[in-house]
């Protein structure tokens, strides 16, 4: 069975690769080269959409190409999208790679705080897709990744606070379809410290979470970094009907890892392609 679309890439125009300037240029064909080595019918560059200026940090929680976007106060002052060049970059693929179909799409960073700055750079319906993603939380005047905040608070305090916040992203938000990584802050959870990483623990948070995202109608997506069986259950039970996949690559040998295992996965639970690779998998 053909691979689906990898709904979840990000190229030398995401700041957090180093941008079109840096080491990471020319990512963008090398990622479409990969795909189509690969037999992957259909990529999505979803590339970083962040407007937060309230960002704090620290060295440590950054890759050195990053550090020198970190002010003198602490704060992560990532450069906004080149909107433009990015999708020059698109169209230059595009002509080069014509059995291959690619998407220009973001990763709206907290689109429930900043869909009026995002708006003032640039239409966000004029992307074919637009994922959501919670990267970071509010604390006082500013907000911090989860890996920051699993040094300051309690690890489960971290989880519901994080969990507690995807539906008033929802809420706020008209502007994305897709949400990305439900289990991002889990990504950094400190099992030296903790012990490995128990959903059920949290499970009515997840659901919670589940269940005002299909209530939207919203898009969930199966990050493909870590398979969890429990994110399509539940997401299933709590009435969810579509799912994209998503390997969250930065570098192309990560393009569509563990697709083979996801695709099974979701189809236990009932979910099918639709006629285009780069459609959603519905129930």
């Amino acid at each position: 069975m053909p691979l689906p679309a990898d709904s979840h890439v990000h190229s030398e125009w995401s700041w957090d690769t180093g941008g079109p300037n840096s080491f990471a240029a020319g990512r963008m064909e090398t990622m479409c080269e990969r795909a189509v080595a690969i037999g992957l019918p259909a990529v999505v560059f979803t590339e970083h959409f962040d407007f937060d200026d309230a960002w704090r940090t620290t060295p440590e929680d950054l890759m050195s190409h990053q550090q020198d976007m970190l002010d003198p106060d602490g704060y992560l002052r990532p450069p906004p999208l080149d909107v433009a060049g990015y999708r020059e970059s698109i169209d230059r693929c595009r002509h080069r790679f014509p059995d291959l179909t690619i998407l220009a799409g973001v990763e709206f960073g907290q689109p429930h705080l900043f869909g009026r700055r995002a708006s003032m750079l640039v239409d966000v319906s004029t992307f074919d897709r637009v994922n959501g993603s919670l990267h970071t939380l509010e604390v006082g005047d500013d907000r911090y990744e989860p890996n920051t905040l699993f040094r300051m608070w309690p690890a489960d305090d971290v989880i519901w606070a994080y969990l507690e916040e995807i539906p008033r992203m929802v809420a706020g938000s008209d502007e994305f379809e897709v949400f990305c990584h439900i289990d991002y802050a889990v990504r950094a959870w400190p099992s030296v410290t903790e012990g490995p990483f128990d959903p059920r623990r949290f499970e009515e948070g997840f659901r919670a979470a589940m269940r005002s995202l299909a209530d939207s109608g919203r898009v969930l997506e199966m990050n493909t970094r870590r398979l969890w069986p429990w994110i399509p259950q539940w997401w299933t039970e709590e009435g969810g009907r579509a799912v994209t996949f998503g390997s969250d690559a930065h570098v192309p040998e990560a393009v569509a890892d563990n697709f083979p295992e996801a695709v099974a996965m979701v189809e236990f639970f009932g979910f099918r392609a639709g006629r285009c690779a780069e459609d959603f998998w519905t129930r």
